[in-house]
């Protein structure tokens, strides 16, 4: 009994200790909590963003914000409810997004920044302390993940790879205290390891020793001409060309007004190429040379490069050749579980949403197929027309 009683105390602390910093959904209102910036309304590039369900969706009334101008871009950000710090606890960022368009080149990643961003000039310089999610440019299809690391941001050394498709699709970055990361998509994990490995946030632990070179007497030639493999006599002698054995004289071949004929040259099947000593390995030969290394001065650990304080806005900031990318469920805590249950919850209804998008597309094919038929009989019917015309010229 009291065994069970602490391990209700316990899950009861667990539960408390949660903390969900930023949650929208995106309900009615959202445009109170949302900053859209100045920074580029006055070149008139600054992009439209509508609320809607999109095009095709498992519940109509799960609206998000979707780009809706060609060629814009688009920076809209909302504070937090109070900053907080991740330090000692998981930070998870996890968000939504379906791309109604054929994304051929623009960004689909939101940012964390300081509670102090100034959101009326939010732009591409404004201090972020990461930045996550897809961006797509022609060939290049990558998942950003990128740290703030003393006012540098580092992109990860491994390929993250995003959802391609036209269905909605949860992005997931959780970041733990014992300086390791996951990514998952769709609650599936695509990327995981170390923020010490997979950033060089931090210089190497070792360096090539300054004061130690290679000698000059280093053997690293494994391998040796023979000096015992003499050329063979004549090998020299043996052309590369020979003078084509089959070729005849063109019966109107004029010596004196074409010259002397020749026969065409061909390629000696008895050439060998320049000679070459056969090789053998080097008796000397002491192996490649190793730069001895030692302990980085510069090196020094950091156990904190996973905590940042004062987080307290969260921004979207991105440029969208064509548009159409619908961006919903927000979520920033330090709740794995409840990450990955929201997102197997829209789940339930993901079917929905796939057959609702296959009847368009079916649509979309039939009424495609219907004006190619139409168009291939217009034309029969125009040749039939210039037919007649022809016949009825000739009588």
């Amino acid at each position: 009994m009291r065994a069970f009683i602490l391990f209700a105390l316990f899950l009861g602390a667990a539960l408390v200790a949660a903390n969900t910093y930023f949650d929208e959904d995106f309900n009615a209102g959202w445009e109170d909590r949302w900053v859209t910036s100045n920074n580029k309304v006055k070149e008139g590039t600054a992009g439209k963003i509508e609320w809607t369900a999109g095009k095709w969706y498992g519940d109509e009334n799960d609206k998000g914000i979707q780009t809706a101008q060609d060629a814009r871009f688009y920076q809209v950000s909302s504070k937090f409810p109070s900053a907080f710090s991740n330090k000692g606890k998981d930070l998870v960022f996890q968000f939504s997004l379906k791309n109604e368009q054929d994304l051929d080149c623009g960004g689909g990643y939101f940012k964390l920044h300081p509670a102090d961003l100034d959101q009326e000039n939010f732009d591409g310089e404004s201090p972020y302390f990461v930045m996550f999610g897809p961006d797509v440019c022609g060939s290049t299809k990558r998942v950003h993940v990128i740290f703030n690391y003393k006012g540098k941001n580092h992109l990860i050394n491994k390929s993250v790879y995003p959802k391609t498709d036209k269905l909605t699709h949860f992005y997931t970055l959780i970041v733990h205290p014992d300086q390791t990361y996951q990514v998952l998509i769709d609650n599936e994990e695509t990327q995981k390891g170390s923020l010490t490995e997979d950033w060089d946030f931090l210089p190497p632990k070792t360096v090539k020793d300054p004061s130690q070179k290679k000698p000059a007497d280093w053997v690293d030639e494994a391998e040796i001409a023979d000096p015992e493999d003499k050329k063979p006599e004549g090998y020299d002698d043996i052309p590369a060309t020979i003078a084509d054995p089959e070729a005849k004289k063109p019966e109107d071949w004029d010596d004196e007004l074409d010259g002397s004929w020749e026969a065409p040259q061909i390629a000696n099947p008895d050439y060998k190429g320049e000679w070459k000593a056969k090789t053998i390995p080097n008796p000397a030969y002491k192996g490649p040379w190793v730069h001895p290394e030692i302990d980085n001065p510069e090196y020094k650990e950091d156990p904190n490069i996973y905590a940042y304080d004062n987080i307290g806005a969260v921004g979207l900031e991105i440029w969208q050749v064509k548009s159409g990318s619908l961006f919903d469920h927000i979520l920033v805590t330090d709740d794995v579980e409840e990450a990955k249950k929201r997102v197997e919850d829209f789940k339930k209804g993901a079917e929905a949403e796939k057959a609702a998008l296959d009847k368009i597309e079916k649509a979309n094919t039939e009424k495609a197929e219907a004006e190619k038929k139409a168009a291939e009989a217009t034309k029969h019917d125009d040749h039939d027309h210039d037919h007649d015309h022809e016949e009825k010229d000739e009588l």
